[in-house]
């Protein structure tokens, strides 16, 4: 910081031209490192988010079965989990607390299949992508019980 006289004789003080420019540098040099860092952090806590909420669903289809008997066809798909027009006997739902736990972070409806060779169910998300395979964030990630 340099002081400078004014032209009514008391010392002003001030930042030169320089002096901001190395401040807006410095702050350049430090989001360049920081927002790459930080964006990866968020998809990766979007992965981890599904597989938590993934770990729900399988719950309530387990619930599900428990009061119905089976567990919902393809066609019936998630959404009975949530509500049914005529629900079958013993369906002791909503199995979910929110409809938007229905949808993964990406905001895409999971891919539910059942039956499924070995498995009672399988549940899917695409990922980031929202395409079939991929790697990293755009990697599909599946829950079968």
């Amino acid at each position: 910081m340099k002081n400078v006289t004014n032209p009514a004789g008391k010392k002003a003080s001030g930042f030169t031209l320089m002096e901001m420019l190395v401040v807006l540098v410095v702050i350049s040099l430090i989001a360049a490192v920081a927002i790459p860092q930080i964006t990866k952090l968020m998809g990766s806590a979007k992965s981890k988010s599904t597989k938590i909420q993934m770990e729900t669903l399988s719950a309530s289809l387990r619930y599900f079965e428990m009061d119905t008997g089976a567990y919902p066809t393809s066609d019936d798909g998630l959404s009975v989990l949530w509500s049914m027009g005529e629900p079958p006997a013993g369906w002791n739902g909503p199995y979910l607390r929110q409809e938007r736990q229905l949808r993964d972070p990406w905001n895409r409806d999971f891919i539910y299949r059942s039956p499924v060779e070995g498995a009672p169910f399988e549940l899917i998300s695409l990922g980031a992508d929202g395409k079939e395979g991929g790697n990293g964030e755009d990697a599909d990630i599946k829950a079968i019980p």
